[in-house]
């Protein structure tokens, strides 16, 4: 029910856009996560579908975006500045719930998911 896209290979300082399409319904709040080879999958960013906030690891705050389109069910992760450490598998995620900030963090809450979509930053 969730379609990631917009993974890439980039240099490091440069963008990418990931998109997350909803298909058949919408959520509460969307999220996205990922994982780097041998890492544990890790919070990312995530944010309310009605847009009233979102909320960012500390790593990636004032680099990535958090956004959403109502006309195309859509939520969007803009990555600018990329580093070499923020190469890694990036996944969606959905809940029905509209999570507080201080559970939004947490994959258990989300209970549906996206393919993962590969981002790679060279340096």
């Amino acid at each position: 029910q969730l379609q990631a896209s917009g993974g890439g290979l980039v240099q490091a300082g440069g963008s990418l856009r990931l998109s997350c399409a909803a298909v058949g319904r919408s959520f509460g709040t969307y999220g996205w996560f990922r994982q780097a080879p041998g890492k544990e999958r890790e919070f990312v960013a995530a944010g309310r579908w009605d847009g009233t906030s979102t909320n960012y690891v500390d790593s990636v705050k004032n680099r990535f975006a958090w956004s959403r389109d109502y006309a195309k069910n859509t939520v969007y992760l803009q990555m600018n500045s990329l580093k070499p450490e923020d190469t890694a598998v990036y996944y969606c995620a959905a809940t029905t719930r509209r999570l507080i900030t201080s559970s939004r963090s947490s994959s258990g809450q989300y209970h549906y998911w996206g393919q993962g979509t590969q981002v790679t930053v060279s340096s």
